[in-house]
């Protein structure tokens, strides 16, 4: 055997002539070659670019895969140069013209699908380049600025399709005014929003949120908002808004003097710190407030702003107390923030659902405080008046034992939300969480989340002046309507919830995506001020 090796190994080193061998190796190497590049899923097209030419892969892959619904969508962008106001304090940026060229407009989701196929089904040359795709996409949004990134996502919701039949399974679509639109904002605001949060301003009115009783909301916020890594930026000049970390609960309990009656020292606070802001860094005075927010869930919060024309008028606010005739909640503009009551900060969702249907005797119930010109009314026509129409004033500890507040919104059809000192109402959430379809009688009141939610799919609205046919408007709904609002409010659960840690759709996400969508709004109506 030793001997055969050795001879084979003598016959190619000596007798073989490797100068006529080598000619004939490369030709066959290099033909080789060819016949691969021919076989590639795409043609190298662009020497210059990493990336394969991206028309010819879709026809490829179309070929391959269902075509997807929202055809119109995947043409590029055409951004008018006029209506685009850049930001004189950052650096120079891109043309709006070269930002046309950037950015393939092509929504997330639905790229998704092409993006990420079905690795059993494709080659995976398909995968490779889909991915590169991707990659692309996400690198060319996050090289634009702050203001071409607000445009480009403005023009793509403008020019949205209606008609998609799939969404996101945890979209429930019977709830959103457009769930087409929302889902697609929300995947832009995932990937493109950036907020700087001001460090600025003393505790326990700064940076302290207030996690407990009705005020909750503006807490969980700040708490969940401070502490974000996707959406908070350390640099301003990156972010698209800017947030005013304040709490309206911490602020009347520090400064306001039981029984004076005088929130005016609250006001002149706040004007003194906005000062403070627009004087140490450039980003007020630049768009005089309009890229800023607040957030703030007590009664006052409206009127602790109104000694500074600008947070007035021009800040996005995210109030409980949207009372739109009060001249500072802008409907539009600002953010109906839900009146969430957190009774345990370390179990918030402690005590949620309800009963079934066929186990909710009670047709309408309400029990509280006489406060407000609403409650009175109500009482007045229907407190002892109807054995299914449970109305009344505070509960006493009798009849609670016997059968509890939240056991009697568990039990009830309707729960009534009528409005108190102020519009606003935690039983309309409380509602939520119970399973119970929310009757909310406030005029002027702009439901919380308004501008994606469609609050005629899980609750009924009535007038003031309509309290004494209550009933009858009650009855007069057929049980297959009560019986649809009545799943709605239970699907509509999870976007009302705090949950420990912030989820998707949550009501963290939910109210940020609120004024990401009144910040996108503004793109639309900018004068030469941004």
């Amino acid at each position: 055997m030793n001997k055969t090796v050795h001879s084979i190994i003598v016959f190619l080193v000596f007798k073989i002539d490797w100068k006529k061998l080598l000619p004939i190796g490369a030709i066959i190497t290099i033909t080789f070659a060819l016949f691969q590049l021919k076989t590639l899923p795409y043609q190298l097209t662009t020497p210059n670019s990493s990336h394969p030419d991206i028309n010819h892969f879709d026809i490829n892959l179309k070929s391959q895969i269902t075509p997807l619904t929202r055809d119109k969508q995947y043409e590029p962008i055409k951004i008018d140069p006029e209506t685009v106001m850049l930001n004189s304090s950052s650096q120079s940026v891109q043309s709006i013209a070269v930002v046309q060229e950037k950015v393939i407009a092509t929504p997330m989701r639905n790229q998704m699908d092409i993006s990420k196929p079905n690795k059993s089904m494709l080659p995976s040359s398909f995968s490779s380049a889909s991915e590169r795709r991707r990659k692309r996409y996400l690198r060319d949004i996050k090289s634009l600025s702050p203001y071409e990134a607000l445009v480009y996502a403005k023009k793509e919701l403008d020019t949205i399709s209606v008609g998609v039949d799939e969404h996101d399974p945890n979209l429930y679509i019977p709830l959103f005014r457009n769930v087409t639109v929302f889902e697609r904002s929300y995947e832009l605001m995932e990937l493109i929003l950036k907020v700087f949060v001001y460090q600025d301003g003393k505790r326990p009115i700064f940076h302290t949120p207030y996690l407990r009783g009705i005020y909750s909301s503006e807490g969980w916020f700040m708490k969940f908002m401070e502490s974000s890594k996707q959406f908070v930026t350390r640099d301003p000049q990156k972010a698209h808004i800017f947030y005013l970390p304040y709490s309206a609960r911490q602020l009347q309990r520090a400064l306001y003097v039981p029984n004076s009656h005088d929130i005016k020292p609250l006001s002149i606070f706040l004007r003194d710190y906005v000062n403070k802001i627009a004087s140490k860094y450039p980003f007020w005075n630049r768009t005089r407030g309009s890229d800023h927010f607040l957030v703030a869930c007590h009664d006052w919060g409206p009127y602790t702003l109104k000694e500074h024309e600008e947070l007035t008028k021009n800040t996005i606010k995210a109030l409980c107390n949207a009372d739109t005739s009060e001249g500072v909640f802008i409907a539009g503009k600002d953010v109906s923030l839900p009146e969430t009551t957190i009774g345990n900060p370390r179990r918030p969702l402690r005590n949620m659902g309800g009963k079934k249907i066929s186990q909710r005797p009670i047709l309408a119930f309400f029990a509280g405080e006489m406060h407000g010109r609403v409650r009175p009314t109500l009482l007045k026509y229907w407190a002892n008046k109807d054995k299914n129409m449970i109305i009344s004033g505070p509960m006493s500890y009798k009849a609670s034992q016997t059968m509890s507040y939240s056991l009697h919104m568990k039990s009830s059809k309707y729960c009534i939300c009528p409005m108190g000192f102020e519009v606003n109402s935690p039983r309309i959430v409380e509602a939520i969480y119970y399973e119970c379809v929310p009757v909310i009688i406030a005029d002027n009141f702009v439901p919380p989340l308004n501008e994606v939610l469609n609050w005629s799919a899980f609750s009924v609205i009535v007038a003031e002046h309509d309290i004494p046919k209550l009933k009858e408007i009650l009855e007069a709904i057929p049980m297959k309507r009560y019986r649809t609002m009545q799943n709605n409010v239970k699907m509509l659960q999870r976007h009302f919830y705090w949950n420990r840690t912030p989820v998707k759709y949550d009501l963290f996400h939910m109210i940020l995506h609120s004024i990401w969508h009144s910040r996108l709004n503004q793109v639309r109506d900018l004068t030469g001020t941004r």
